[in-house]
């Protein structure tokens, strides 16, 4: 398929910049894949449209503050966001704002310790950032990230230890994507840290939340299992890749960012149950059904379509599977999923589930009706 298929044109006034104060109030797009029909709905009426033995498989990956601030020593400010940590206190990050920097010099990882914007008098706020540890780029890497080394001694002073997500905690901000506009105003990363996080976050390791289930509240989940629904949670730690768009002419000549993800044996058993019982598979996320359908086909060769479909085994490592247009899904029978970028990948996975004209014209008669687009903005139920 080519790539120009995945593009649509967004009234930027759609882009959600905020979350709204109730997550469950977000609306709902219910897209029925055989016949094409919509249904305006609410999220919390998401019970509306399941059954007793139906089966949500939510990512309980917990988003890292990755993002921080830091400056050189010539003063200049630059924003980073964290990737990974190859050794203690040894971090491959990216840096904005970097410009010709080159291994071997050293800048200054910031913190904001006061609220600057929010207190009430002026005498109560903070001067900006202070020095929160040193740290010496190593080296700038093919792909442009950077790695560098934090003054591991330094750190440990302040952070009482110099473990990646003890600093972390210390300096970082929620790595929100770059089409929701944030600065470093405390307060408002106050808000962030608690929405862009699901409710039952518990593995950290991710930098970018799995937004279909920002969606969720705990009274919410209470209900739904008062109704039948069963719960069962994988993890898989999204990353930058989630937000790379498709520059290649076809959709095959993309190479799909790699993540870590796992299930385990006591949530593989509830799934399976669920399938081999008839309860459908709806895979909360894109992240979810990327988990599933990498653990399901070894499983599925054990079973024929007729005797149940398909299975998923307990398993864990990474994932480079590219779920696009022609993909066959061996376990998710249903999808919960937010409003996607053009040309990406997460549309071109939906597009997969639920077939282009299905979606385009989903997608048109949201942008008509006014939904709220990306990370904080609505869902869709495709069934």
């Amino acid at each position: 398929m080519k790539t120009e298929k995945l593009q649509f044109y967004l009234p930027p006034d759609l882009v959600a910049q905020r979350p709204l104060p109730v997550r469950s109030d977000s609306r709902l797009l219910v897209l029925d894949r055989a016949t094409g029909s919509l249904t305006d709905s609410r999220f919390k009426r998401l019970g509306d449209f399941l059954s007793p033995g139906d089966c949500l498989v939510l990512n309980d990956t917990k988003v890292l503050p990755a993002r921080f601030f830091a400056r050189r020593s010539t003063g200049a400010k630059m924003e980073g966001l964290f990737l990974a940590e190859i050794a203690p206190g040894t971090w491959d990050v990216m840096l904005k704002g970097a410009g010709k920097i080159k291994p071997g010099e050293k800048f200054y990882i910031s913190k904001f310790s006061r609220c600057r914007h929010a207190c009430p008098e002026p005498a109560e706020r903070g001067n900006g950032p202070v020095v929160f540890c040193p740290a010496e780029i190593i080296e700038k890497r093919k792909d442009g990230t950077y790695r560098l080394k934090i003054d591991a001694q330094h750190a440990a002073l302040v952070a009482g230890q110099a473990e990646f997500q003890t600093i972390l905690n210390q300096i970082g901000f929620p790595p929100l994507p770059p089409y929701i506009k944030r600065d470093d105003d405390l307060a408002i990363a106050a808000i962030d840290k608690k929405r862009y996080q699901t409710v039952y976050a518990r593995r950290p390791g991710a930098i970018a939340a799995p937004t279909a289930g920002l969606h969720f509240t705990n009274q919410l989940i209470e209900k739904l299992k008062q109704a039948g629904i069963h719960f069962t949670y994988v993890t898989l730690h999204v990353g930058t890749g989630t937000f790379k768009p498709i520059k290649t002419e076809n959709i095959d000549d993309h190479k799909i960012h790699q993540e870590w993800f796992s299930i385990d044996a006591e949530n593989a058993a509830i799934i399976n149950a669920a399938k081999e019982n008839g309860g459908r598979i709806i895979a909360v996320g894109t992240t979810s059904t990327r988990a599933l359908e990498t653990a399901a086909p070894a499983a599925s060769l054990l079973r024929s379509k007729t005797a149940g479909g398909g299975q998923v085994r307990a398993t864990s490592g990474s994932t480079e599977l590219f779920i696009k247009p022609g993909y066959e899904f061996k376990i998710v029978d249903a999808m919960i999923t937010n409003f996607h970028l053009p040309k990406s990948t997460l549309l071109a996975l939906v597009v997969a589930f639920a077939g282009l004209e299905n979606i385009i014209a989903a997608y048109r008669y949201a942008i008509e009706k006014r939904y709220r687009f990306y990370s904080y903005g609505d869902a869709m139920l495709i069934v």
